[in-house]
């Protein structure tokens, strides 16, 4: 009888076919639930007074395969198989739900039943517990200046009707959720929504918010804390410095799995920079058993401290340790020499929208004093490069490098890639929008074409991927990479065939075999 009544209450296969809500909202597979859940001392299922919180339920697949090991993990303390799942509904499991429409989901999934006051529910909870304890309650965000102060979402996005979702998740606006559970939890588990709308850029610019999730989930001190998230915040992410600092120095990070590629978790699904799921363990002190499984398939496997001294984001994959290693000896970074964002004032949408920019003074390129302007027209996918004309005095800044020497560097290309697009040699009086990075300036033709053939190197483009974490380059993409002498007095003898000139670089920064070899398997030469 028991086991056909948890053959009809658990449906391990049931939340596999479960479609996202949305992009931001991730529904978690059973497989790696499990995989999850694996990462946790067995024990606790052991234990009856072990309480566990899913702070972010989409489907309730954590809450409802915890169950499954509590119903096996508690059969002799309490036998009766009623009783038992009593216990363990009532007393062990809680969630928060990010929606309305989720509550319903993971209720079903929990107890059989969105509504657990049911006879249909497994364990029917009193007339007083609606929800079970899988609570979810509509709230609104707190705007000022346009943003909601706890997750940063923007206010002409999710100032919403009440008949449509806000987006407010419960758990990161100032909900108590002692006071609300009446109780304090050992393990908190959960796969949080990665990020909002915050209105920026041209339209579709989103701020993370997973770390808010577990940034919160610390506070509440549980003994073990474990989730899902994208990796991106490893090497970047708008708004993460502070939270990777802190990951960086928290030595209770006990493990991490860590996949290059998010198909690995998640089928069908892609994620810049892929994703990641730890064990923080609070009474642990010591490195973190590191797991990471690269593009290619291959994996590897180390023993070390998130936080090292000779780079500031975290290292991934442990084979590029010693190569970062070596490079960072020279303390003058190559992001020194590269602009930031919208480097002379226009925007990525100024050739797509020329209405938006009728106060721009357009010139003739017959005219010697026109400035040449390059950026892209088109929709995603389809955009082209093109290049237009504009008066000196339409530019906002940038002014100093205008009768310079440059580069410009495609803000924008395939996490996969370790080719950039075409790098355009920008002459005096040229700029471009928003879609590059500038990288210079020059005086001479010469010291921008040296530049360029350093870019070109295979030994420069390994330490620019090693640092990639999204579709997006930033300056801060090019930390790791050693800048160069490119005038005539270099030690580096710039005008070589590029192969040439990578043998001179690893050489100058003392990579052995592997090193090199590592480097020359994994990045494809460019012309």
């Amino acid at each position: 009888m028991e086991n056909s009544l948890l053959h009809n209450v658990y449906n391990p296969d049931v939340l596999s076919c479960i479609a996202n809500l949305s992009n931001d909202e991730v529904f978690t597979p059973p497989e790696l639930a499990n995989k999850i859940i694996d990462l946790l001392p067995q024990e606790l299922f052991e234990n009856p007074d072990t309480r566990f919180l899913d702070p972010c339920c989409k489907s309730g697949v954590f809450l409802r395969e915890i169950a499954k090991r509590l119903i096996k993990g508690l059969e002799r303390q309490i036998p009766d198989l009623e009783k038992r799942i009593e216990h363990i509904f009532s007393k062990q499991l809680f969630g928060i739900a990010i929606t309305e429409l989720t509550s319903l989901l993971s209720r079903r999934s929990v107890y059989c039943s969105k509504y657990p006051c049911s006879q249909f529910s497994a364990y029917q909870f009193p007339e007083n517990k609606p929800q079970g304890n899988i609570i979810y309650q509509r709230i609104n965000h707190t705007w000022k200046d346009g943003k909601c102060i706890y997750c940063g979402a923007s206010q002409n996005e999710y100032d919403r009707k009440p008949e449509l979702e806000s987006y407010a998740y419960q758990f990161i606006h100032n909900l108590d959720v002692e006071k609300v559970f009446k109780m304090k939890f050992d393990v908190i588990i959960g796969n949080p929504p990665y990020q909002m709308s915050d209105g920026g850029g041209t339209g579709d610019s989103a701020k993370p918010i997973y770390h808010l999730f577990i940034e919160n989930a610390k506070k509440l001190s549980p003994k073990y804390l474990t989730m899902i998230i994208p990796s991106r915040w490893m090497k970047g992410g708008k708004g993460l410095n502070d939270f990777r600092k802190t990951m960086m120095n928290d030595t209770r990070i006990k493990t991490i799995y860590d996949f290059e590629d998010a198909k690995e978790c998640f089928t069908g699904l892609h994620i810049d920079g892929g994703v990641c799921f730890f064990l923080w363990d609070k009474d642990y002190n010591g490195k973190v058993d590191y797991h990471f499984k690269s593009l290619d398939g291959s994996t590897n496997h180390s023993f070390r401290f998130l936080k090292c001294d000779y780079s500031g984001t975290i290292i991934r994959d442990f084979r590029q340790s010693s190569i970062i290693r070596k490079a960072s000896v020279d303390k003058t970074k190559f992001q020194s020499i590269v602009s930031a964002r919208n480097p002379y004032g226009f925007n990525a949408d100024f050739f797509n929208t020329p209405e938006s920019y009728s106060t721009i003074k357009i010139a003739d390129g017959e005219d010697k004093t026109a400035i040449k302007i390059y950026g892209v027209k088109g929709k995603k996918g389809g955009a082209k490069r093109v290049f237009g004309y504009i008066k000196e005095d339409a530019i906002s800044k940038g002014h100093e490098t205008i009768n310079q020497y440059k580069l410009f560097f495609s803000k924008a290309y395939m996490t996969t890639s370790t080719v950039p697009p075409e790098i355009i040699l920008g002459t005096p009086k040229t700029i471009c929008t928003e879609t590059f990075l500038m990288i210079g300036s020059f005086k001479t033709k010469s010291e921008a074409e040296n530049c360029l053939s350093y870019i070109k190197t295979k030994f420069f483009r390994a330490l620019l991927f090693y640092n990639r974490h999204s579709l997006n380059i930033s300056r801060e993409s090019f930390e790791l990479i050693p800048l160069q002498d490119f005038t005539s007095n270099s030690d580096i003898r710039w005008d070589s065939p590029i192969d040439r000139i990578d043998k001179e670089l690893y050489s100058k920064y003392g990579l052995d075999k592997n090193e090199i070899n590592f480097i020359e398997s994994m990045i494809r030469p460019m012309e």
